[in-house]
């Protein structure tokens, strides 16, 4: 990998809270342009912390985040949000703002940049919504959506802004497979159309090994894997080979 072409560069992360182990204890990850990531792992195993780590939501404790070239450990807040403009995130659950309508809630994140008119936004959200198969649905609000449309509205708000770097947090769950395969066929046209760094956390493996071109796995802090999709399942790693296979007997 060369330096220009790296996007996010993870080096001897460590988070801890008082009184347990460390969630994240020297984590190590280079993350190129271009690429889709997936990173899969044990519930609580600190998949989530590690997305807020890399947007500067949650400070690490010992080591370096550099997004794009700016180490964001322990910067200031003008910094951060400067950082942030350029990542869209899918927070678990989708995060929707109840109180806002569909529209209003994907033109959250071209509303807080304040550089751009009214119109403007409002002809960017309704081709997005577009684009996710949601045109129509401007003025209802979360409540009256599917779960798959809840998801795709989502999506549209994490990316509604085109940033370099989009974070997908289980972007399929509570899905049906027919659904899950409509979501991922969508994240992989965005993509394809801006080009820009995919991360992506999911419970579902299989779904997510289909998807990404380079899979993690995370456990007891460290990332245990790091490589070909296709391989994950035949690591020499035993703990990597259990999970991956949901096999009953093993370490975990």
């Amino acid at each position: 990998m060369t330096a220009s072409a790296t996007v996010i560069e993870l080096a001897g992360v460590t988070k801890r809270f008082s009184g347990r182990p460390p969630l994240l204890e020297g984590v190590d990850l280079r993350l190129e342009k271009g690429e889709i990531f997936g990173l899969i792992g044990p519930a609580a195993c600190g998949k989530s912390l590690l997305c807020k780590l890399m947007c500067g939501l949650v400070p690490a404790d010992a080591g370096r985040v550099v997004v794009e070239g700016v180490e964001i450990t322990g910067a200031r807040e003008r910094t951060l949000f400067g950082v942030r403009q350029k990542i869209g995130m899918l927070f678990q659950n989708n995060a929707l703002f109840d109180f806002m309508t569909i529209a209003e809630n994907v033109a959250f994140p071209l509303v807080r940049r304040g550089d751009l008119q009214t119109d403007e936004i409002d002809a960017r959200v309704y081709d997005r919504l577009k684009a996710v198969g949601l045109a129509g649905s401007e003025k209802k609000t979360p409540n009256e959506l599917s779960g798959g449309m809840r998801k795709r509205a989502a999506i549209a708000r994490a990316t509604i802004a085109e940033p370099d770097i989009v974070i997908y947090d289980e972007p399929t769950a509570g899905l049906d497979p027919v659904t899950t395969s409509k979501i991922y066929d969508l994240l992989g046209e965005l993509q394809a159309k801006r080009g820009g760094l995919v991360f992506a956390i999911s419970s579902d493996v299989e779904a997510l090994r289909r998807w990404v071109r380079r899979i993690g796995m995370l456990y007891r802090g460290q990332l245990r894997y790091d490589g070909d999709p296709a391989a994950i399942a035949d690591s020499s790693d035993p703990v990597v080979r259990q999970f991956v296979r949901g096999d009953l007997e093993g370490p975990l």
